[in-house]
Formats: structure tokens, C-alpha cells, sequence
């Protein structure tokens, strides 16, 4: 068994709804052990600077339905030097922390296995990101709620376009991953969807749908594309062009990362939270927690950080087989 007494968790990175329910669960399973929490605030920069404290079971009691992330989140430059690594793990020892959990994605996942390899402090990782762009689980905690803030805004858009016989095209979140767009892409009937994950043809996969949509009888229109995808501004002027309807783009921005997390996305969250302190109770260590088949799955943090995501063919099919 471990010999883990106190934990350190950390949130870093871009917010995501999820996180605190994560928190709630690391804190709350750790108590049964017997093990002590502690927050840190505002990750590996709070690290730096020592913003740290102890957090009990009574402390994470309604953090549950509030969005964001309670221990905040911060970039830190100083962190990613050799320097900063070496602070951060003799604050960890100064605390008598034996272990840390990190929620974030890859870019804390590879900070946490720097202070792991090089300063020698045990760690766990959870997937905290609403791009779902990490690659050793199904799953990242966020994704859910910002599909479902997604579909609420672009249900709200086809109001308008329906009323004005318009096309409207919805950019969201996902540079390297059109999850969040295909997801709520299907969910709210878009008639196309465009990710990063496949090579464009606007003729092919706008202009077209649109236009058979169109033949069909349909009199509005939309469009939900992620912000990873090239030449976003020209979608509303080929539309224009090609198509003769009138046209508005909008961009949702960081609205997506807000809201009560939903249901499944504090499950998830504390089931991953909470595997995250079986394994170190266990003396498991240096490992990424994910979701596979809607089981919790682990890997060792090097494998994971070199595993490669692609998206469903299935749900790449599913898309233009629910077009019209």
C-alpha cells in the first residue's frame, strides 16, 4: 500500500465546467484514506508562490452545480524553466506533500511529469478541457457542458434565422479538435459541420448542403464550425455568393467555458477524481486518468501524452447522413 499521506491538487489551464467536481471528489475520497488535501491556488504558479492550504470534505460540500474552477488557474512562465520546477517540488516538500494532482491538459499533464522526473513529487492526472483533445481518453471533463451551452445558444440562433430566412454560421471553441462543433453540430441539426480533423472543400461541404437543403424546401440555415478550421470569414461570404442568402457569423467565445456543469459532467468528474486517489492509495503513481466504453481507465503519463486523438468516422458520417 501507499504510503501517500498528503495531497496537493491543482487546477491549470483553461477553465472548464467540471473541474470542481473533480476537486469535491480528489478531497472527498482522500479523507477515507485518511489522507489530507491540500489547494493550490491558481496552479503551478500558485505552487511557486506557496498559495496553498489545507481543504476539507466540509470546504468542497456545495462546489458541485458552481462552474469555473474554485482553486483558479493561471499560466506560468517560470514554471517551464528547470529553475521553476526545482521551486515548485521544494514547496511540495516544505508542505510535506507526497503527491500531486493535476487537472488540465496536456500542456499540465507535461509540467506535472517534469516535477515528477525532476523533482522527484509523485503525480495523477486528470483530463480538464473543453476540446476533449486529449488523446488517452474518450472523455475530457468540460466537454459536455460546453456542447450543451453549444446547442442552448445555437437553438436560440435558428430562432432568429428562421424568422429572418437566414443562414447563420456559429464558431466555437476546438483549434486542434472540432469535438465541441461536431457534437453540438448534430445535436442542434446544423446543416453542416466543419472540423479540423478533415480537409475543407466550402463548395463541397457548405455550399452544397445548403443549397440541397434549399431545393428541398428548407428556408434557414446553419452552420457550426470550430475555430481551428481555415478561413472562417469567407464561409459567410461564399454562402452569399454561392447560395444568394443573407448571412451573420458569430463567435461564442469564452461563454463556452462557463456555465452549471450538467449532470453526466459531475459523474464523470467524480468518478476520475476520485480514481485518481484509488491509484495513489494504491501506490500507482505517474499515471493519467480517462474515460473508456464509460469506464475509468489510467496510463502511464508518457504513454498518454504520446498517444494520437482522431475523430469518429462514425460521427463524421452520422453528420452528413442527418443533412437533408
Amino acid at each position: 500500500m501507499s504510503e501517500i499521506k498528503k495531497i496537493g491538487i491543482l487546477t491549470s489551464g483553461g477553465d472548464s465546467p467540471g473541474m470542481n467536481p473533480a476537486v469535491r471528489a480528489v478531497v472527498r475520497t482522500a479523507a477515507k484514506y485518511g489522507m489530507e488535501t491540500y489547494a493550490i491556488q491558481c496552479g503551478y504558479e500558485g505552487l511557486l508562490q506557496g498559495d496553498i492550504r489545507p481543504i476539507s470534505g466540509l470546504d468542497v460540500d456545495d462546489i458541485l452545480r458552481r462552474g469555473g474552477t474554485i482553486l483558479e488557474t493561471a499560466r506560468s512562465a517560470e514554471y517551464n524553466t528547470p529553475e521553476g520546477v526545482q521551486k515548485a517540488a521544494k514547496k511540495c516538500r516544505e508542505m510535506g506533500i507526497d503527491a500531486l494532482v493535476v487537472v488540465g491538459g496536456d500542456g499540465s499533464f507535461r509540467g506535472a511529469l517534469d516535477l515528477s522526473v525532476n523533482g522527484g513529487i509523485q503525480i495523477i492526472g486528470l483530463p480538464g478541457t473543453i476540446d476533449n483533445d486529449i488523446s488517452c481518453t474518450e472523455y475530457t471533463i468540460g466537454l459536455d457542458t460546453a456542447v450543451n451551452t453549444c446547442v442552448d445558444c445555437a437553438d436560440k440562433l435558428v430562432d432568429t434565422a428562421s424568422s429572418h430566412r437566414r443562414c447563420m454560421v456559429m464558431e466555437v471553441m476546438g483549434r486542434g479538435a472540432g469535438y465541441i462543433a461536431m457534437y453540438a453540430g448534430i445535436a442542434a441539426g446544423a446543416d453542416a459541420i466543419l472540423v479540423p480533423e478533415q480537409e475543407i472543400d466550402l463548395i463541397r461541404d457548405v455550399v452544397e448542403p445548403i443549397k440541397h437543403a434549399k431545393a428541398a424546401g428548407k428556408k434557414h440555415f446553419l452552420v457550426i464550425v470550430a475555430e481551428g478550421v481555415p478561413n472562417i470569414p469567407s464561409i459567410e461570404k461564399i454562402i452569399r455568393e454561392k447560395v444568394g442568402e443573407d448571412c451573420r457569423t458569430i463567435t461564442l467565445g469564452h461563454v463556452q467555458r462557463g456555465g452549471v456543469p450538467t449532470a453526466a459532467e459531475r459523474v464523470y468528474a467524480s468518478m476520475m477524481g476520485a480514481e485518481a486517489v484509488h491509484l495513489l492509495a494504491e501506490g500507482v503513481y505517474n499515471r493519467v486518468v480517462g474515460m473508456k466504453d464509460g469506464k475509468v481507465v489510467h496510463y502511464d503519463v508518457v504513454e498518454a501524452l504520446s498517444m494520437k486523438k482522431k475523430m469518429s468516422k462514425d460521427l463524421i458520417r452520422l453528420a452528413k447522413e442527418l443533412t437533408l
